[in-house]
């Protein structure tokens, strides 16, 4: 996974690199929310998002390695099984955060490299839904390695609650995990359907509500746990 992660990342900054050398010297930064252009910045700018990924992915690599060190040094089968399992889920995140940053550049490179056509209008509001679509995608693919997963501090349902011993951890994560799925089905169709503010609405919403849904059960495995001792 490690060297997915590494190759997406670098085709992002490849591919900018080689992109900007036809871009014109002003490109458009940001846009409003009618699909206008309200800022424009040096055609150098474009690189800040591949540098992001790459910093991401170095940040990604070292957890791994963490856990992957874990593995091979853990006294019992249990923590190595663990760690390795962690390791995998993690691996599995970085790759996805790298493809769905990579595809968010591409759509900044198109953006740019098409300043000044009729067509323009229409990219950033295009390019918003596409996001919030490929956060739907990772939401659902997470969701389903999410019960993978055994305690940490980097990936999962991490609370107190669900901390507190393996069985509030599995219990937590599980539910977690099927949130998560509905989650991104939900985003994916909202986006897909609604126009870019209604969209973005729609996904801040479900992604709190979601949340706040996780937390409640995690809470209540928790006390259900104490009262059990």
């Amino acid at each position: 996974m490690k060297k997915i992660m590494w190759i997406i990342s670098f085709i992002s900054l490849a591919g900018t690199a080689i992109v900007i050398q036809f871009l014109q010297e002003k490109v458009p930064m940001h846009f409003g929310m009618d699909g206008s252009i309200d800022r424009w910045g040096s055609k150098y700018e474009t690189l800040v998002l591949p540098l992001i990924i790459i910093i991401t992915s170095l940040m990604m690599h070292l957890l791994i390695g963490y856990f992957e060190k874990k593995a091979q040094n853990g006294v019992e089968e249990k923590d190595r099984e663990s760690a390795r399992s962690n390791a995998k889920v993690i691996g599995i995140a970085g790759v996805l955060t790298a493809a769905m940053f990579t595809v968010m550049q591409g759509y900044i490179l198109y953006t740019a490299f098409n300043t000044g056509k009729d067509s323009l209008r229409n990219v950033s509001s295009d390019m918003g839904k596409i996001s919030y679509i490929s956060i739907g995608v990772v939401m659902i693919i997470m969701g389903n390695f999410m019960t993978k997963t055994r305690i940490n501090s980097a990936i999962g349902v991490r609370v107190s609650w669900s901390m507190y011993n393996d069985n509030t951890w599995r219990k937590s994560n599980h539910f977690g995990a099927i949130v998560s799925i509905v989650t991104g089905i939900l985003i994916i169709l909202t986006s897909a359907f609604l126009n870019f503010t209604g969209a973005t609405i729609a996904t801040i919403g479900l992604i709190t509500l979601s949340m706040i849904i996780i937390l409640i059960y995690a809470h209540k495995v928790y006390v259900e746990e104490i009262a059990s001792q």
